[in-house]
């Protein structure tokens, strides 16, 4: 018997990019992702408690720590992080890159604040309708999109499952799933 710990493997509530919330399934950590109507910037919370009809009819009592800022067109913007290890501003291109010149925009790295380059990536597994690797091709996490066989209540049933030795840099890599997400939906 193998002695591992458990991935965080977060619930994708609605499977919306805007507004969501990312929910360990062991109650570990817990992220809302919101974004007013009418606005352009997605903003991500981290939160103390699971995600209830109860609570999300409560104001957001913090403030958020990662401000996704699209252009009026949706075009890539700026995301902003405000708590440490990583704290800034920079333009999404730059954030992530793409791999290749000529590649397919689906294909990006970015540098995490432990200062390793990670990539993500679209259908590059069997299963896996995202998944992000190391530089060496060792996985890091993985968004599975629910078996149409498999009925849900009050979830999408998509899952982002995230590995252990990277739970240090999860919002960077919740961060980069959306932007990765946002590029996908509007062809960027």
């Amino acid at each position: 018997m193998l002695n591992r710990p458990l991935p965080l493997t977060f619930e994708d509530r609605t499977g919306q990019i805007t507004n969501s919330d990312f929910d360990d399934m062991y109650d570990r950590m817990f992220f809302h992702v919101a974004r007013q109507p009418g606005r352009t910037t997605t903003k991500i919370y981290k939160m103390n408690i699971r995600a209830s009809r109860h609570r999300s009819t409560q104001p957001i009592g913090r403030e958020a720590i990662v401000h996704l800022d699209f252009g009026a067109d949706e075009s890539l913007g700026t995301v902003s992080f405000f708590k440490a290890p990583f704290q800034g501003s920079i333009p999404m291109s730059r954030y992530l890159k793409k791999i290749a010149f000529f590649g397919t925009s689906l294909s990006r790295k970015f540098m995490a604040s432990d200062g390793r380059e990670y990539k993500w990536g679209y259908r590059m597994y069997a299963g896996q309708e995202w998944s992000c690797t190391t530089m060496d091709n060792f996985l890091v996490a993985h968004y599975d999109l629910k078996p149409p066989n498999v009925r849900t209540y009050d979830v999408t049933g998509n899952n982002l499952v995230i590995y252990e030795p990277y739970a240090h840099i999860v919002a960077e890599i919740l961060t980069s799933f959306l932007i990765m997400r946002h590029i996908a939906q509007f062809n960027l």
